[in-house]
């Protein structure tokens, strides 16, 4: 492909997107070019999808054809963020922005509002934009309006398996510019100036890592991508391969210019078949039209990029781990020194970054160092990713500033915590990460502020947790999770974790003694100063994160034997008041194991040694009458 061609892509479809960014007036005009009076369009990520939104679409395809609207198009997108209410739909040049999806409700809007002369369904669409003064752009509700989207910038936006469109949203404009106008110094000293630290975790600086790889010596070198995204409730690169795959492309092509590269590979969860899907598409489309491959834009450079998918092992996020099982071995870290950089996959010098850092690269080269370097705070530039998850109303993908507080997040972008509990702690890191208590709620989110308090930035996952959790069973859950996929390689790792998941089980159970709490903490003290790799040095930080702020919990477990949150079943029983039951039976009957009995309209009481502490009692009853002790 030439530069003419590419340029003559953007203006066959620039306006066809543009409608999707700019909506109501102008995006009425802009339509009126297209040629397409509505565009449709519907998540097709893996949440929406999981929610049947492929089924929303069939019968959107149907509708339109019933009605003989050949003028509107549907557009399946990535995700655009608002998890909780999926499947959503969006209706431009309006920005009507529908949510919770049914095929009924599909049917509905293009029956009254895709129709010549219809109007927006207001009962469909998310309530959030529905005001007393009335309809407002979804960019202006709390979920988005504090949000800055760099790394998801065409999620939700564009068809993620057109290649045409993802040019038309600016994908391989940055490609062009490096390829045209600068040489490989100009790149690397662009991203040290931008501040850009790696979004997987360790926070490195990347340009950093660019430069020792371009000045190590060596005729092969390596471009990897670490998508294997392995932290329970993390699905932010995920999001962005399905919504964005040309961005990674691109940004490893250009990162291959940069160090001297001509080949790389994406390590990919094989649990992830869309995000996988996908990028083999757009892999196959960039070499057709000849933005990977040989003689990129008639440049003279050659890069290429192959898919090599993970098995699930989370000890393959470590970035030698994951490099040993690209090359066929058992995937378990080496030690350090020597670096990637210097010596690498299959022993040559070699880049890794994940999927979120190389979708910043594209807007730091178009837009610039100073414009990226602006944004956050001076030690930690741009944006970040989060997976919102747990006890919170809008479950979903957000990318704030860096420097933004916890509570912006949980309690605007993320709508508070449910059924009137209180926030508790946010996990942020996943296993290897640490826990935020209430009493710092207002902290910036950045690196180093959250390293101040015993946390971790990691790669992005933050699940709320409110005043029902029990802190040491969030501790013993990370651990099981650790101790599972610790690969075994060295003592500290493979023993430590199995006797600190031995020592929080035995205080969950009720068999604590003082004691426990020095071992745990002398032990987590030797596994993060001598286990080889990332996964053993962090994986005691859920524990002490959770001794340094709510210690006075594992002393009740051990000291109280009790349970304040009524987590651990081991330290509670259940018990009926008999002033409150009125002897419906709907416990007796529901409960599995037969542990209740008692007459009709008499009290009924609950054989403690039979119960199994299900709480299918408590759902059932109408009154009130079970509690726990």
């Amino acid at each position: 492909m030439t530069i003419q061609e590419l340029d003559a892509i953007r203006a066959k479809k620039s306006d066809l997107v543009r409608v999707r960014r700019i909506v109501r007036e102008e995006g009425e005009k802009l339509a009126k070019k297209t040629g397409y009076r509505k565009q449709v369009l519907v998540c097709g990520g893996t949440g929406c999808t999981s929610s049947h939104s492929m089924k929303v679409i069939a019968q959107l395809e149907e509708s339109l054809k019933e009605l003989g609207l050949s003028d509107v198009l549907i557009v399946k997108t990535g995700c655009f963020g608002l998890c909780a209410l999926g499947p959503i739909m969006i209706v431009y040049p309006e920005g009507a922005f529908y949510a919770q999806m049914t095929p009924e409700h599909a049917k509905t809007i293009a029956e009254k509002h895709l129709i010549p002369g219809g109007q927006i369904v207001t009962e469909l669409l998310y309530q959030g934009t529905v005001t007393k003064d009335g309809i407002i752009p979804f960019s202006e509700t709390a979920f988005y309006k504090k949000q800055l989207r760099i790394a998801l910038r065409n999620c939700g936006v564009i068809a993620p398996e057109d290649i045409e469109e993802a040019i038309a949203a600016g994908d391989y404009a940055a490609l062009e510019k490096v390829l045209t106008g600068m040489t490989p110094d100009d790149v690397i000293n662009e991203m040290l100036a931008s501040g850009l630290r790696g979004r997987g975790g360790a926070g490195f600086p990347t340009g950093r890592k660019w430069a020792f790889a371009k000045a190590s010596q060596g005729n092969v070198k390596y471009v990897c991508c670490n998508a294997d995204e392995g932290d329970p409730g993390a699905f932010m690169d995920r999001s962005v391969l399905e919504g964005d795959p040309h961005c990674v492309l691109e940004a490893m092509a250009i990162a291959g210019y940069a160090i001297g590269s001509s080949h790389g590979f994406i390590y990919v969860r094989a649990e992830y078949p869309v995000a996988v899907e996908r990028l083999k598409i757009a892999i196959r489309q960039a070499r057709e039209y000849g933005l990977l491959g040989k003689n990129i834009l008639g440049s003279g450079f050659d890069f290429d990029i192959e898919i090599r998918l993970g098995a699930g092992a989370f000890v393959c996020g470590e970035e030698t781990a994951l490099m040993r099982s690209i090359e066929g071995h058992r995937g378990e870290p080496r030690p350090r020194p020597p670096f990637p950089a210097v010596k690498g996959l299959f022993g040559k010098p070699t880049i890794l970054n994940n999927v979120e850092t190389w979708a910043n690269v594209n807007p730091i080269i178009m837009n610039g160092a100073a414009w990226f370097s602006s944004i956050g705070t001076p030690t930690s530039s741009g944006t970040k990713v989060f997976a919102l998850g747990g006890k919170i109303t809008n479950v979903g993908l957000v990318e704030v500033p860096m420097g933004t507080t916890l509570r912006e997040i949980v309690e605007e972008i993320g709508g508070g915590i449910p059924n009137g509990k209180k926030f508790k702690a946010a996990q942020t890191g996943g296993p290897s990460g640490g826990c935020i208590p209430a009493e710092y709620i207002d902290i910036p989110i950045d690196y180093d502020s959250l390293l101040s308090i015993g946390s971790m930035m990691g790669s992005g996952g933050m699940i709320i947790l409110d005043e029902d959790t029990c802190m040491v069973d969030i501790a013993k859950f990370y651990l099981e999770f650790t101790a599972d996929e610790s690969c075994g390689k060295c003592t500290p790792c493979r023993i430590g974790t199995k006797r600190l998941l031995q020592l929080l089980t035995k205080i969950t159970e009720g068999k604590g003694e003082p004691e426990d709490l020095e071992k745990i903490e002398e032990l987590s003290n030797h596994m993060k100063q001598s286990s080889l790799c990332a996964l053993g040095q962090s994986a005691p930080n859920p524990i002490l994160s959770t001794l340094r702020y709510f210690r006075e919990e594992y002393v009740e477990h051990i000291e109280k034997k009790i349970c304040r949150a009524g987590v651990c079943k081991a330290l509670f029983t259940y018990y009926v008041d008999p002033k409150k039951c009125k002897g419906c039976t709907l416990c007796a009957r529901n409960c599995p194991v037969h542990a209740i009995s008692g007459s009709v309209k008499q009290p009924h009481v609950i054989d403690t040694a039979k119960c199994v502490k299900c709480g299918l009692c408590i759902a059932n009853c109408k009154f009130g009458a079970i509690e726990r002790r």
